[in-house]
C-alpha cells in the first residue's frame, strides 16, 4: 500500500519537497493556511499587476533553482539583466559596487577603500563555512574593515534590520550573502541579476500542475490545528476541523509554528525550536508612473531614513510601471511594527523623496504594505549547532524552514535545495 505523507506549507520549499515525494511514488497531501501558494513568494493583484508581495531575485549561483526550472521545462523563462547598486549615504546617492565607484567615494581614504575590496575579494573565495560560523559578523568586519570603516558602512545597516540582535551575526551568515553577489558579476564592472519571465508566478504555476498531475492534493486555506500522534509516532493531523491519516509529515512552516501545532514533542527538543528567533518585516510596495533612479538595489546609511534599503523592482524586471520595494525589518517586539500601513506608506513616501528630490505624490499610482512575521531568522555564531535536526523525536514527523538555509541567503533556490533536503530525509527513514 503506497505510504500517504502530509507536508505542511505551500510555498516553495513545500512544493518542492511535495513534487520530490511524489516523484519516489509516495501518496502526498499538502496543507497551506493561505488562500494561495506561494508562502513569501505569492504574488497578489496590485492595481492589475500581479507582483510578489515581497521583492526577489536569481543570482548565478542559485543551482537548486536552474535544475528545478529544468526539470519543470521553463528553464526558458529565465531571464538575466545587467543591474546597478546605490548608495544613499548621509544625503547623497553615489553609484556602489564597482571598482570606480568604491575609488570614488569621498567617504573612505585609499587604506579604508584597498581593505574594503580585499574582504570582498575574499568572501567571495570561501568555499567553507564552518570556521566562520563561530565567528561573530561584527568580530570579522572589524577585523578586515577597522572600526571606523565598520561604523561608517555596516553598523547602521544591521541596527536597521535587526535591532537588539544586531552584534548576534555569525561572519559565516554575512559572507555568503556578499560572496552571492559578488558571484553574480560578470565582471569587475558589470552585475547581472536573473529574474523569471512572469515572475515567481511562473515557478509555482509550473510546479503545482506537476504536483497536480502525479496524483498530489493541495488543500489551501486550511491551517494545521494539530499533529496527531499514538506511541511516540505519527498518524495524522487535524486541519481545520477536519482530521487526515497520514503515516508520516513534513512541515515546512516557520519554526515559531512547530510546537503549537505538535505539542508532543519533547520538551527538550521544543526548547531548542523556540531559541531560535526571527525579525518580522512590514514590507512598503510602490507602482509610479516614471522611475525613481536607475538602480535595482540601494543601501541606505542615513539617520534620516531608518530602512536599510530600497530594492527598485522594475530595474531588475522591465515592466510597464517602476515597482518600489521599502522594506522596515524589526522584531515583531518593537513599537513600530504595530503602527497603520498608512503610516508606513507615508513615512516611505517620505524617504523616496530624500532618495530623488524630484520624487512627488503624483507619481503614485498605488501603494501596499504586507507583513510578515517571520521574515528573517537571526543567525549568531554557532548557528550549525543550535539547528535543530530535520528528523524530529517524533516518528514519521520532519520539519525545516528558513533557518535551514543557514549560511546562505533566503532565496526561492535555498528553499528548493531545503525542499529536497526534507523529501530525501523522509524518504531514508520510510519504507515505500
Amino acid at each position: 500500500m503506497t505510504q500517504k505523507i502530509g507536508v505542511i506549507g505551500a510555498g516553495p520549499m513545500g512544493l518542492a519537497c511535495a513534487y520530490k515525494l511524489l516523484k519516489a511514488g509516495y501518496a502526498v497531501e499538502i496543507f497551506e493556511a493561505d488562500d494561495r501558494i506561494g508562502g513569501m513568494s505569492a504574488s497578489f493583484d496590485f492595481d492589475g499587476m500581479t507582483i510578489e508581495r515581497y521583492y526577489h531575485f536569481i543570482c548565478a549561483p542559485d543551482q537548486p533553482l536552474f535544475d528545478m526550472l529544468d526539470e519543470l521545462g521553463i528553464k526558458d523563462k529565465l531571464r538575466w539583466r545587467d543591474t546597478r547598486q546605490g548608495y544613499f549615504f548621509k544625503g547623497k546617492l553615489y553609484r556602489w559596487g564597482e571598482p570606480w565607484a568604491l575609488l570614488s567615494f569621498p567617504h573612505l581614504n585609499f587604506i579604508q577603500k584597498m581593505r574594503y575590496a580585499l574582504h570582498v575579494m575574499y568572501a567571495k573565495s570561501i568555499s567553507d563555512w564552518r570556521k566562520l560560523d563561530k565567528i561573530s559578523a561584527t568580530e570579522w568586519l572589524k577585523k578586515w574593515l577597522g572600526e571606523k570603516t565598520y561604523m561608517a558602512m555596516w553598523h547602521n545597516l544591521f541596527y536597521l534590520k535587526f535591532f537588539e540582535y544586531k552584534d548576534q551575526l555569525s561572519a559565516a551568515w554575512l559572507g555568503t550573502r556578499i560572496q552571492r553577489v559578488a558571484l553574480s558579476r560578470k565582471s569587475l564592472f558589470t552585475e547581472s541579476l536573473g529574474y523569471l519571465d512572469g515572475g515567481s508566478d511562473a515557478f509555482l504555476e509550473a510546479i503545482e500542475a506537476k504536483i497536480l498531475a502525479m496524483g498530489g492534493v493541495i488543500h489551501l486555506s486550511s491551517p494545521v490545528r494539530r499533529v496527531v500522534t499514538e506511541n511516540g509516532a505519527v498518524t495524522g493531523l487535524q486541519a481545520g476541523d477536519t482530521e487526515f491519516a497520514l503515516s508520516s509529515l513534513i512541515s515546512t512552516v516557520p519554526l515559531p509554528y512547530v510546537p503549537r501545532f505538535a505539542p508532543d514533542l519533547p520538551d527538550e527538543f521544543k526548547q531548542r525550536i523556540t531559541a531560535i528567533e526571527n525579525i518580522g518585516v512590514v514590507c512598503v510596495l510602490f507602482k509610479l508612473n516614471q522611475p525613481l533612479t536607475d538602480n535595482f538595489w540601494m543601501n541606505i546609511q542615513d539617520d534620516s531614513i531608518p530602512v536599510p534599503g530600497v530594492i527598485e523592482y522594475s530595474n531588475l524586471n522591465p515592466l510597464a510601471h517602476a515597482l518600489v520595494y521599502v522594506p522596515f525589518y524589526m522584531p515583531k517586539t518593537h513599537p513600530d511594527y504595530g503602527k497603520s500601513d498608512a503610516d508606513f506608506i507615508q513615512r516611505s513616501a517620505n524617504y523616496l523623496k530624500k532618495i530623488n528630490p524630484t520624487f512627488e505624490d503624483s507619481w503614485i499610482l498605488a501603494s501596499k504594505a504586507s507583513r510578515y512575521e517571520f521574515a528573517q531568522t537571526v543567525c549568531p555564531p554557532g548557528f550549525f549547532d543550535m539547528l535543530p535536526s530535520l528528523k524530529t523525536p517524533l516518528k514519521g514527523f520532519y520539519m525545516a524552514d528558513t533557518s535551514y538555509y543557514y549560511p546562505e541567503d533566503r532565496s526561492i533556490s535555498e528553499s528548493i535545495r531545503v525542499g529536497c533536503e526534507l523529501a530525501a530525509t523522509a524518504q531514508a527513514h520510510e519504507v515505500a
